[in-house]
């Protein structure tokens, strides 16, 4: 058999959205995959120390974390790529001289900085485990590295905004906007390139918008059954919803288990 490089979504493809769990059939195809020589990864844009624990319950070994930007190979980070500094710094002037909240992350951790508490008192607390660390000496001009930004700003005044689309972001909460490496497609990339391996073997899994980025023509794409209609118009094969056993289906017809 050929030797697949696999590379799965988390939330919708691998998860149930409704418990946030893995779906059973689909822990079971990982373990197939796995005991049928392939290689078997995560592709999320969660942060590495977020990502973790989820990869470690699925009995996973390695992951393209950080939308891209952070690589794990048998268990090792090995690559973890910060935001363009320059570009970082410039949204972050931009936005906080608009009087918005920000928050920084600095580091592979649930600690975020800032220089003030402006984007609790706009917008309440991030809806995840967080530790806050307000440091009014914090000066945003010399920090060495930017990981992620968060800002307190609405959905209907993104329009203020001239520099937002200079670096990835997305807005999971209504609240607030992320700013985040946003690569998925090149970080499978440098996956492969890690392990020597041939791009046209990679086969993705992925159910959401922020996913189109790793759907790409040279390799097999799957979109799952309750995927939006545009991945599913990009992708290679539309399986059935990943708690209708799509993942371990999609497997199936394509020979990759039994």
């Amino acid at each position: 058999m050929n030797k697949k490089y696999f590379f799965f979504d988390i939330d919708g493809t691998l998860t149930d959205r409704s418990t946030g769990k893995i779906v059973p059939s689909a822990q079971q195809a990982l373990n197939e995959l796995q005991e049928n020589g392939h290689f078997v990864a995560i592709a999320t844009g969660r942060a590495h120390y977020k990502a973790v624990p989820f990869m470690e319950e699925v009995g996973l070994h390695n992951m393209v974390c950080c939308g891209g930007g952070g690589l794990v190979v048998d268990d090792q980070l090995i690559k973890n790529e910060p935001l363009d500094l320059a570009k970082a710094k410039a949204i972050l002037k931009e936005e906080t001289d608009l009087g918005y909240g920000a928050l920084l992350m600095l580091d592979d951790s649930v600690k975020v900085y800032a220089k003030d508490d402006k984007f609790r008192e706009q917008c309440g607390p991030r809806k995840e485990p967080t530790e806050y660390i307000i440091d009014p000496d914090l000066d945003y001009e010399t920090l060495p590295i930017i990981y992620k930004m968060y800002f307190s700003i609405p959905k209907e005044e993104e329009y203020k905004l001239k520099l937002k689309d200079t670096l990835g972001n997305l807005r999971f909460q209504p609240e607030y906007l992320m700013y985040q490496y946003d690569a998925k497609r090149q970080g499978i990339l440098d996956m492969m390139e890690t392990l020597h391996a041939n791009p046209k073997d990679v086969v993705v899994f992925g159910d959401d918008h922020n996913d189109l980025v790793m759907f790409d023509p040279q390799w097999t794409s799957i979109a799952m059954g309750n995927a939006t209609d545009e991945l599913k118009s990009h992708a290679s094969y539309v399986t059935d919803a990943n708690v209708d056993d799509g993942i371990y289906h999609a497997c199936q017809k394509f020979g990759w288990i039994e």
